[in-house]
């Protein structure tokens, strides 16, 4: 008698917890028909139908909620053995050192927070610093890892993206632009833009998009931290262009608007990085893992 694998488990608890096709295709990074074809296997195996089909929305069938069920378990237990398996390993109480540049802070800290709860006793120092302090870090091996964006080519670094960074246009929410449904990259040109320090990430991406694009960006004043343009934004100094994954309070709090602007988000992506010739330890490795499994449930899309 065949007999249903573990491959099988995930790819149908992903469907009958999305309730699709398609989503659990994305969430799992495979196409569709590899997913469709799992659930056909299964079906196969049990000789009964797992999910049914109503206008557009599929449903759990009795047998497709029993072995829901039986998937739930089994990821438990497995959860269960990684974790008595990180006791034996010493992953419960290693240490990790990180840096992280100041645009990632607040995803950073997030992805810190769950990896502490699962492994409650590990000893963390982390970093934020701008992004040429912290390749300084990676080439002096000061640090384990480093959240980040694009890490520049010719260096020594394995870097394995794991989730998108748009990059958007920051306004105050009367500004003239912020009623517009659309606006033209033009009409950014003559608005005064404030701007990270010379070596930031963000205001390199800024600078290579009006660059391709013709135009000229006119600087109104340098800053050194996110927050800071923020707050200079809201007063009414200038415009920014800012990571969206950022601006989230004050978005929700309405002190900023995002512009539509043609072209807009630029879209760059973070980062997990460490140098080439870096033998991971245990704890190490183990933070890695997570983030690229965090940023898979979180729906982006992870890459080497």
């Amino acid at each position: 008698m065949r007999r249903l694998t573990l491959r099988q488990f995930r790819v149908f608890e992903a469907v009958a917890r999305n309730l699709s096709f398609s989503r659990a295709a994305a969430e799992l990074h495979l196409s569709q028909p590899a997913v469709s074809m799992q659930v056909k296997g299964i079906e196969a195996i049990l000789g009964l139908p797992l999910t049914e089909q109503m206008g557009k929305k599929i449903y759990l069938t009795d047998a497709g909620r029993e072995v829901l069920h039986a998937s739930q378990a089994i990821t438990a237990r497995l959860d269960d053995l990684q974790a008595n398996l990180a006791q034996l390993r010493g992953l419960d109480c290693g240490r990790l050192n990180i840096a992280v540049t100041t645009t990632v802070s607040a995803v950073a800290t997030g992805i810190l927070a769950r990896f502490r709860g699962r492994y409650p006793r590990v000893a963390i120092h982390l970093d934020v610093s701008n992004r040429e302090s912290v390749l300084g870090q990676l080439a002096l091996n000061r640090i384990d890892l480093a959240i980040m964006g694009q890490v520049p080519e010719g260096l020594d670094l394995d870097a394995t993206r794991f989730m998108d960074n748009p990059l958007v246009v920051i306004a105050p929410p009367e500004h003239a632009l912020a009623r517009k449904k659309k606006a033209a990259i033009r009409d950014l040109a003559s608005e005064p833009f404030l701007v990270r320090e010379a070596g930031s990430g963000t205001r390199g991406a800024m600078e290579r998009f009006f660059a391709d694009k013709g135009l000229a960006l006119t600087t109104s004043m340098e800053m050194s931290s996110n927050e800071a343009i923020k707050q200079a934004v809201q007063a009414g100094l200038g415009l920014g262009i800012l990571s969206l994954q950022t601006l989230e309070q004050e978005l929700e709090l309405k002190r900023l608007a995002v512009l539509k602007v043609e072209g807009f988000p630029i879209m760059r992506h973070w980062y997990v990085v460490h140098r080439t010739d870096k033998r991971l330890s245990p704890m190490a490795q183990a933070f890695k893992n997570f983030v690229l499994v965090q940023a898979g449930k979180a729906g982006a899309k992870p890459h080497d």
